[in-house]
């Protein structure tokens, strides 16, 4: 507990049996409970986990959103929900920077953004970097709202978080949350967040030509879809959470 605030954590993980023991130990101990949402590993990520204490959640369909949501209906109550991925790219022990904005009261959903932080060099691919501030420049296009990034480190108040109704079980899972925070004026800040080479391996998406063009047209076709949504509307947007 922070705060008096519990805090969950989800951390979607897919083969990690190497970098989930890091990420684990990194996991400051005011968190309440902590999830690892598996997406069909082959490995010992499971077991990985479990001998660490952590709760399991299993999405055997695989897709980034899909273990999220999986993780998300794994939690105990809880005030805010922690998101960090498995590989080890993220910095655990940075989660207070995410979750001291919400406990005081200026954010209901807090990104971890690295391109404000130190982004070490490799981290993220051409392809990536490319297609995160064409994402962010689009959507400063259209609704006039800057984001820096559309990174997986965030977290978010669990009322806020039900109120948006995620659906997205694949790549589109960050902007979806990014794109609705928008549309139902939900207070949203960015801080900066270090980021590393992942520990081990590729990533799923980015080291892969086939998940980079993936990702890529699926993020950009829901922001262009999103806004071509909201111009069909014409109830005005939800208020705040």
């Amino acid at each position: 507990m922070h705060s008096d605030h519990k805090i969950a954590v989800v951390i979607p993980a897919l083969n990690e049996e190497d970098a989930l023991p890091k990420v684990l130990a990194d996991i400051p101990n005011w968190v309440d409970q902590v999830i690892v949402a598996d997406n069909g590993s082959t490995d010992q990520t499971v077991k990985v986990a479990h001998a660490a204490g952590a709760d399991i959640a299993f999405a055997p369909k695989q897709g980034y959103g899909a273990a999220c949501l999986a993780g998300i209906a794994t939690t105990a109550p809880c005030d805010i929900i922690v998101f960090v991925d498995g590989d080890y790219s993220d910095y655990p022990d940075q989660m207070d920077r995410l979750v001291v904005p919400i406990i005081e009261g200026r954010a209901q959903l807090v990104i971890g953004s690295r391109r404000l932080g130190n982004c070490a060099a490799g981290a993220m691919t051409l392809p990536q970097r490319f297609g995160n501030r064409l994402a962010c420049f689009l959507i400063k296009q259209i609704w006039g709202v800057t984001y820096s990034d559309l990174g997986p480190f965030r977290a978010i108040k669990y009322s806020t978080l039900e109120h948006l109704k995620m659906q997205d079980q694949a790549f589109g899972w960050t902007v979806e949350m990014q794109l609705k925070a928008i549309l139902h004026q939900i207070k949203t800040h960015e801080v900066p967040v270090d980021y590393r080479a992942r520990l081990t391996g590729r990533s799923k998406i980015s080291g892969t030509v086939k998940g980079v063009v993936l990702a890529g047209t699926t993020i950009i076709g829901a922001i262009l879809t999103t806004a071509l949504q909201e111009r069909r509307q014409t109830k005005p947007s939800d208020r705040h959470v």
